[in-house]
């Protein structure tokens, strides 16, 4: 349920604020790799969760450029 909740939010955010968080969560996930490969990493759950909150974020970021070509 809250995947939902999360997708709702997104959509309703500009292209820039996609932007900006797709950008905050890239560095998340940077710093959750190296986090992991220091051996330092409490949440592993965390990287599959930052690395599906990007896919969602581009996703939508994408279906909005493509229906501002469009129309």
């Amino acid at each position: 349920m809250k995947a939902k909740a999360r997708v709702a939010d997104l959509r309703v955010m500009t292209e820039d604020q996609l932007d900006d968080e797709a950008l905050k969560l890239k560095k998340e996930q940077f710093n959750l790799r190296f986090q992991r490969a220091s051996g330092q990493l409490q949440d592993t759950a965390r990287v599959r969760v930052v690395r599906r909150d990007l896919a969602r974020v581009k996703t939508i970021a994408a279906q909005k450029s493509a229906a501002k070509k469009e129309g």
